[in-house]
């Protein structure tokens, strides 16, 4: 059952990356079949490709020193030869450690921040109904108590999923509800307690001193809970959500990154900028509207799926 639903999101991977596919690999592979030899013109467009590709100079920069290196040393002459090996250095630039998901594994609290339209809220729903069909106990927390709206969808997605939730009125204080949360948690013997909370990135001093109070509150009340903190950044913004990102690492240690909307976007090359500028790597990648269209990030399927054409078979 779990390898079907692998191959299904797989599918929908392949069908979500058709524009990143049409803006990136199409070019890629005019230049393959373009191209007569591996000289300064044929790293000159391909590099130029995937720079307009999103994912931006500095990245194009380390995939194309680690192409040309695997070209030397495997003594690569025709252009057609090139693409596995550029595949390869691809996924280098994207990898996860073997314990990117310890947080559930053991009793964790999990912050999940990004501005809003992101997407954030929707995520710790599906994350919290994927964590329960895996056997979890799940908790979640209405901590961004400045949209009255936020609180109203999570609570629509707790009920989806069947977890139990914690919330506040409107306007009140978020600590407090994480306050509220951990002891529920802990009272429980809750797994995992996802807090939804909130990022107002224009006003980063307001933000930092939320969630500084709210990490306080967390060693105080439940010191030995394994910590994670997610920021959620939406797929179609491109370089802007790398941005984000790095203000967002300005404020809080990010241990990880969920990237929302890749399905129906030409700028799904941010996968990649992002984990190899910043060194976070993306933990979940969402394709749809479905609780299942937010999965683990694999950067064999992703590159795989980025380089399939419609009917399956590699471009």
């Amino acid at each position: 059952m779990a390898e079907e639903k692998k191959k299904g999101f797989f599918g929908r991977l392949v069908a979500g990356l058709a524009k990143t596919r049409d803006n990136i690999v199409a070019g890629i592979d005019s230049i393959f079949h373009g191209a007569s030899a591996i000289d300064d013109d044929f790293y000159e467009e391909l590099e130029e490709t995937l720079i307009m590709g999103d994912l931006g100079i500095h990245t194009t920069e380390k995939i194309m020193e680690d192409l040309k290196a695997r070209v030397k040393k495997n003594h690569i002459k025709d252009p057609m030869d090139c693409k596995e090996l550029l595949k390869e250095s691809l996924k280098a630039q994207m990898s996860l450690d073997a314990n990117a998901y310890e947080f559930e594994t053991k009793p964790s609290v999990v912050l999940v921040i990004g501005v809003n339209g992101v997407g954030k809220t929707t995520s710790v729903g599906k994350l919290a109904g994927q964590l329960k069909d895996s056997g979890k106990k799940v908790l979640v927390a209405a901590a961004d108590t400045f949209r009255a709206a936020a609180i109203e969808q999570l609570t629509e997605w707790a009920s989806r999923a069947q977890v139990d939730i914690i919330a506040g009125q409107e306007g009140s204080d978020p600590a407090a509800v994480v306050f509220d949360a951990v002891h529920a948690a802990k009272s429980r013997h809750t797994d995992v307690l996802l807090c939804d909370t909130a990022g107002r990135l224009h006003n980063k001093k307001n933000l930092m001193e939320e969630l500084k109070k709210i990490g306080r509150i967390i060693d105080k009340e439940y010191p030995e809970c394994y910590k994670e903190t997610l920021v959620v950044l939406d797929g179609t913004t491109g370089q802007n959500a790398l941005n984000q990102a790095r203000l967002f690492g300005e404020v809080v240690d990010i241990d990880g990154i969920i990237l929302t909307k890749l399905d129906g976007t030409a700028k799904g090359g941010i996968a990649i900028a992002i984990q190899s500028e910043l060194g976070i790597p993306v933990k979940y990648i969402g394709v749809g509207e479905q609780i299942d269209d937010l999965q683990k990030f694999d950067a064999n399927d992703f590159i795989n799926a980025l380089f399939e054409n419609k009917a399956g078979a590699d471009t």
